[in-house]
């Protein structure tokens, strides 16, 4: 494999070196920058998707990332010209955030019962946040983790223990060539990150400032080479996550006692994605059985929460069904083109699947339905 050292060849033999250059600096502050041009501050409040009948709006499973709130609260209310009955609430990663009279984060644990990362949506009453100190300080520690895994990321392809990006250069059937580019591109990001993140936000070091800084690279590169070296380096940030040391993380149980001490809500995002948490009987209101990541089994996952309901004991309370639009507001801030496109499409509160005809029957039977399940989970937020 090429080191970090050689050169890279990108379309039409243009030749790529790893010294930073002062396009390679204006590139770094670009994507690193929270500043909104006017540009940018259009593109949130123009939203691409209008819903004029939509009187219920569900939102407790999205990002803001770095869009301020008010810009979102617009985009919100242009996006629902009719919405009359509504609970939104914004679910940063590790990061308490409030929007209206709730307060809400996605929170990452380990469930020890089967020995893997899953998240949990934790929502709250913004005021009985007063002293959660715990809870902070829990969710303070697992922030850390996300700037720790883009180093380690960013090691695992420019490294000299190139055992990772092998392994995804196998498995993605990379040619050398390629896998020498990544290395540069990354040589060139982890020297930026290491010149300027002393100056940096700990939000700002995510996995997704790699593939932000590789589509910086496409007016000079070309499409072609650049989603090559997307997959490449896709298949190796999965690698690293899986690597991860699980005993870093809190325990599932641990946040959901101290979520439940402070009065708040919990819901299971992505269950399918991390099935064996249907059969641990957590402490919690429900399940999430859509989202633009997880829609095969969302007929089935109802069906397990309608038989959950049917074989509650008295005075428990029921499992809700939640449907998560999972938006990242940081995405549509970027011109058209750029960044992620399935996280693009998105939109806070768009949940199709409540409107299917399908999973409607399913959802008559389960007795749910999207004003139900705000006004039951507002009722047990509130109480």
């Amino acid at each position: 494999m090429h080191r970090a050292e050689d050169t890279g060849t990108g379309a039409g033999g243009h030749a790529l070196t790893p010294e930073i250059t002062e396009a390679d600096e204006r590139l770094f502050a670009a994507i690193t920058s929270t500043r909104l041009d006017e540009a940018a501050r259009q593109r949130i409040l123009t939203p691409a998707v209008v819903q004029p009948t939509q009187e219920a709006v569900l939102a407790v499973h999205w990002h803001p990332e770095f869009v301020p709130m008010e810009l979102i609260r617009s985009r919100i209310e242009a996006s629902y010209p009719a919405m009359r009955t509504s609970l939104i609430i914004p679910t940063q990663h590790n990061e308490l955030l409030e929007y209206g009279p709730y307060t809400g984060v996605e929170a990452d644990c380990y469930s020890r019962g089967f020995n893997q990362k899953v998240q949990i949506l934790l929502h709250f009453r913004t005021e009985r946040l007063r002293d959660a100190g715990v809870l902070k300080s829990m969710l303070a520690h697992t922030l850390s983790y996300r700037s720790t895994q883009l180093f380690d990321y960013l090691r695992a392809v420019t490294g000299e223990d190139d055992a990772i990006l092998a392994a995804a250069a196998r498995e993605t059937g990379t040619e050398e060539d390629l896998t020498g580019l990544a290395r540069i591109l990354c040589a060139k990001l982890s020297a930026l990150v290491d010149r300027h993140g002393g100056g940096l936000p700990q939000d700002a070091f995510k996995n997704k400032l790699v593939r932000n800084f590789v589509d910086g690279f496409r007016p000079e590169l070309g499409d072609r080479l650049v989603n090559r070296a997307q997959v490449l380096l896709k298949a190796v940030k999965q690698l690293v996550k899986v690597q991860f040391p699980l005993t870093y993380f809190y325990r599932t149980t641990e946040f959901i006692e101290e979520a439940r001490a402070l009065g708040g809500g919990v819901v299971i995002p992505h269950p399918e994605q991390f099935w064996p948490i249907l059969l641990a009987e957590y402490d919690v209101d429900g399940y999430e059985v859509w989202n633009p990541q997880s829609q095969r089994y969302t007929e089935f996952l109802i069906n397990v929460l309608h038989e959950k309901n049917r074989r509650r004991g008295a005075g428990e309370r029921r499992m809700l069904v939640f449907m998560g639009d999972d938006t990242h507001m940081g995405e549509k801030t970027l011109a058209p083109g750029n960044g992620n496109s399935s996280k693009t499409r998105r939109e806070i509160g768009l949940q199709p699947a409540w409107d299917d005809l399908s999973i409607g029957k399913k959802l008559i039977v389960a007795d749910m339905d999207r004003v139900r399940v705000i006004e039951e989970y507002t009722a047990r937020l509130d109480g």
